[in-house]
């Protein structure tokens, strides 16, 4: 067969998967390049015309911050109602004096050490979205986030010997890896591949497997010090022990590989980022460069409506009621809270904000009085998994050394969280701590000072902690007609965006809909 690029392309693809072929393509000038972000920055030279300036935001989230702070560099005048009393709707990071009462009606004070944070909603950001531009522009710090950890451990159900007991993280995946690349192996010497391969395929993919899987010379797994050690190698001629893995059978039935994929997803990578300090720290970034009274926290807001020229809105603080009028609005409620206000919005539109289904989700962190997990079990960072209910066992990704720190104990969506949510708080921490010791055995319920949860369909002025849209967005009807203004009332959030759940995706819509204000208000 002769060997053209495309023949070549899917040759390195049969070898290494889609990493290595894309990496091949952008050595060839082949692959396609990222999307350019096609949003330009207004300036004072946009500042619009008498009649087109003043916009009301609704939210002080990600998107309504968003959408006021870029609108400002052109001399629009926005106000943004926020109901809660701080920035970052649903980007929220509890810390040491943070009270929150939910619809239930329980009220939880965190009382973390100084320094001590959970961040209960956004808590990582790929390295390719806005959300760091932003915390570039805004002189937020960022730090890095270890999204995985080959110390961190895993636990899963079954009936294997590897099941029901915690594993570490680079120990299964030496382990499944290695027997895969063996399986693949003795099919290739076996001629099970030769009506796709050719016999230089065949060397080229031998060799990739030895290397992928560290094979002996003859194509056999038998362990290595990738799986780590059971004496750690020292000085002199103590060169350590490795154990022997266990068997093909075993690894394979344990199910322990369910989550190696998890970082090939476009918007993870083993390496991450978040914000010093916690993330909510980007968004009193933003409400301070927005300066003055832009953000009217503690406003709630009761209706919005169109009006001939603009439209008006009605919002309370505390009991002192207030009509303001606007030349434009971009509303960033939550579109499961919008139709609680009044409004003269066309049916079509109610039932577009109805569509989109919030999602279960939450989290609990507990503060201990030692940061045992790297002291006695060297995770620094990372997360730990399971097929419980905890879901996974995050550790903090900063003030590594120092005397306590926050575990996130559990992040969990769907079903799981539903049991969880069906708790009040002690019974969440005590499920959460009973499930998390199978993992870290008896330590992992001593030395706790305190802990704090927060389940996203129980916090007012969210509930839940993102949108899915039936079917998927791109065949959604409802999802289009929010896309568009209905008078002079825009819709934004990360709901609206290709990037739901990130705060990048709110970002983008916010920018989008600051474009359509802007090229509207100069026509």
């Amino acid at each position: 067969m002769p060997l053209t690029r495309r023949h070549f392309i899917q040759r390195i693809g049969a070898a290494g998967g889609a990493g290595l072929a894309y990496g091949a393509l952008s050595s060839l000038d082949l692959a396609p390049s990222a999307a350019a972000d096609s949003f330009k920055p207004l300036s004072p030279t946009d500042r619009p015309p008498a009649g087109h300036r003043r916009v009301v935001v609704l939210g002080a989230g990600p998107a309504g911050l968003c959408s006021a702070y870029e609108l400002a560099k052109a001399g629009y005048k926005v106000t943004v109602l926020e109901a809660r009393k701080r920035p970052g709707g649903r980007v929220w990071s509890a810390r040491r004096g943070t009270v929150e009462t939910d619809l239930r009606g329980e009220t939880q004070e965190c009382r973390f050490a100084n320094g001590g944070y959970i961040n209960v909603g956004a808590t990582r950001i790929p390295q390719s979205h806005l959300t760091l531009d932003y915390a570039r522009e805004l002189g937020v710090e960022v730090i890095p986030f270890s999204n995985q950890n080959a110390d961190a451990l895993v636990r899963y159900a079954g009936s294997t010997p590897l099941n029901n007991t915690a594993i570490p993280y680079r120990q299964a995946k030496a382990d499944l890896l290695g027997y895969v690349s063996e399986l693949l192996t003795k099919a290739t010497q076996r001629g099970a591949l030769d009506d796709v391969l050719s016999s230089e395929d065949k060397a080229r993919l031998a060799e990739f497997l030895r290397s992928y899987g560290d094979l002996s010379s003859d194509g056999r797994y038998v362990g290595s010090s990738r799986r780590g050690y059971i004496e750690e190698p020292g000085a002199g001629v103590d060169f350590g022990t490795v154990g022997a893995p266990p068997s093909m059978s075993d690894t394979i039935r344990s199910g322990i590989g369910r989550n190696f994929a998890f970082d090939f997803g476009y918007d993870q990578a083993m390496q991450m980022l978040t914000i010093a300090g916690g993330m909510d720290q980007l968004y009193y970034a933003f409400s301070r460069a927005l300066g003055g009274d832009v953000v009217q926290f503690g406003a709630t807001v009761t209706s919005m409506t169109n009006t001939t020229d603009g439209v008006t809105v009605q919002y309370a603080v505390g009991d002192r009621r207030v009509n303001l009028k606007a030349d434009y609005l971009i509303c960033t409620i939550p579109p499961n809270l919008v139709g609680r206000l009044g409004h003269n919005l066309p049916t079509s539109v109610v039932a577009a904000l109805q569509t989109p289904v919030p999602v279960s989700s939450g989290k609990l962190g507990i503060e201990y009085k030692s940061r045992w997990w790297e002291t006695k079990e060297r995770i620094y960072g990372g997360a730990s998994n399971t097929d419980q209910d905890i879901s996974q066992i995050m550790y903090p990704p900063d003030n590594h050394g120092s005397k306590r720190g926050v575990v996130v104990a559990y992040y969990a969506t769907g079903a799981r969280h539903d049991r969880f949510e069906a708790l009040r708080h002690g019974g969440r921490l005590a499920k959460a701590v009973t499930e998390g010791a199978t993992i870290h055995g008896k330590q992992y319920t001593k030395g706790i000072a305190s802990s704090f949860s927060g389940a996203w369909k129980l916090t007012r002025h969210s509930e839940g902690a993102w949108m899915s849209w039936p079917g998927g967005a791109r065949e959604s009807q409802a999802y289009k007609t929010l896309l568009q203004p209905v008078g002079r009332i825009y819709f934004a959030g990360d709901h609206l965006s290709n990037a739901i759940a990130w705060q990048h995706g709110a970002f983008v819509s916010a920018r989008s809909v600051v474009s359509q204000i802007n090229q509207r208000a100069h026509r």
